[in-house]
């Protein structure tokens, strides 16, 4: 025979006393301990982007190829403006590459802004280990 409680909810099970042991009480969530968790995640990444964005993300460094010219087999004038804020100093990596698409040149040059200039004309040339047909600005950031 079971034994039945009139303050039993229909579908639940019913267990005989001291068959199981004792029933422990439902354990309370910690939400905060969550919440906690999910805030020091998001924290540390926006950290991480903020970081990468100014590292890598700098908008104010960007760089625009004017003309190249001076093509050989050992190298490749090229002239380009660079986004400098006044009287500061941008490092861009320069490259050349092949009628095949393969790099075969590659500097970096240091670009520096005089008093009241922000965009300065720079012209450098690329040494290459064979004849180039473009010469590009890769990128350009902040000296340090």
């Amino acid at each position: 025979m079971t034994e039945t409680h009139p303050t039993t909810t229909a579908g639940a099970p019913v267990f005989p006393p001291g068959r199981y042991g004792r029933r422990r009480e439902p354990r309370r969530q910690r939400r905060w301990l969550v919440a906690l968790l999910v805030t020091a995640v998001v924290a540390a990444g926006v950290g991480l982007a903020i970081r990468l964005y100014q590292q890598y993300g700098d908008p104010s460094y960007n760089a625009q190829v004017t003309s190249y010219s001076g093509i050989s087999d050992t190298g490749i004038d090229l002239e380009f403006r660079v986004n400098v804020p006044e009287g500061g100093k941008a490092l861009c990596v320069l490259r050349a590459r092949s009628r095949d698409g393969a790099e075969v040149g590659k500097a970096e040059v240091q670009v520096a802004a005089s008093a009241g200039d922000t965009r300065p004309l720079t012209r450098y040339r690329l040494a290459t280990s064979a004849r180039p047909v473009i010469g590009e600005v890769v990128r350009c950031r902040a000296a340090d």
